[in-house]
């Protein structure tokens, strides 16, 4: 009788141990989540932006998708083909204990050429502008200094038309778009070099 309730007393520790140990990560993991903020950008090709930010220490995850139009779960096929409102966007995560919204803000002007109105590099169309959506008044703020802080620093021969707007519904793209760069390493640099777009960042921003 003693070693089957010793037995069952020793079951019922493990138990405890085994569920304490399942409960605290999912506390903690809901913890980090909850300290996490998002930005979302539009630089043109989400392929390129979504390499440039995968790539900034502190950037939790970059989703490529389609923002700021009126179509409701548009496809790549209707965005590409203009006429829905949207631009090709990124959706960014980040841990704001480790990246400042200031420093994406400066990755941002450091990866497109905001003077070029309905297009970026190769890519013409309404669905290339680019544009800064702001999640808060915050960010509003943080966009607009960062915004003088370029144009006092650079003399553009022509004005920075890059869009300040709210944020609106951010519709992810399809898989295939997703990491882009990593699943079809060949093709995205044959793009991203035929299209000019390193060749005109240096232009505008010097080597980086």
């Amino acid at each position: 009788m003693k070693r089957i309730l010793f037995l069952l007393i020793s079951l019922g520790l493990v138990a405890l141990l085994i569920g304490g140990m399942t409960v605290m990560p999912q506390g903690n993991l809901a913890a980090e989540k909850s300290q996490y903020a998002k930005a979302t950008f539009a630089g043109g090709c989400f392929w390129c932006m979504e390499e440039v930010y995968e790539k900034v220490d502190g950037v939790i995850s970059v989703v490529s998708g389609y923002t700021g139009g009126q179509l409701s779960n548009p496809t790549y096929e209707q965005v590409s083909a203009g006429g829905t409102g949207h631009t090709e966007s990124i959706e960014v995560t980040y841990d704001p204990t480790e990246v400042t919204y200031q420093h994406l803000l400066e990755v941002f002007w450091h990866n497109v050429d905001p003077t070029t109105p309905n297009a970026q590099f190769c890519d013409h169309g309404n669905q290339y502008r680019t544009a800064i959506f702001y999640h808060d008044e915050k960010q509003k703020m943080l966009i607009d200094e960062s915004k003088k802080a370029v144009e006092s620093s650079k003399a553009f021969a022509q004005p920075i038309v890059t869009e300040i707007v709210p944020v609106s519904v951010f519709f992810s793209a399809e898989d295939s778009h997703q990491d882009f760069y990593k699943k079809n390493p060949v093709r995205y640099k044959f793009y991203k070099w035929n299209c000019g777009r390193s060749q005109r960042l240096e232009e505008l921003w010097g080597k980086s």
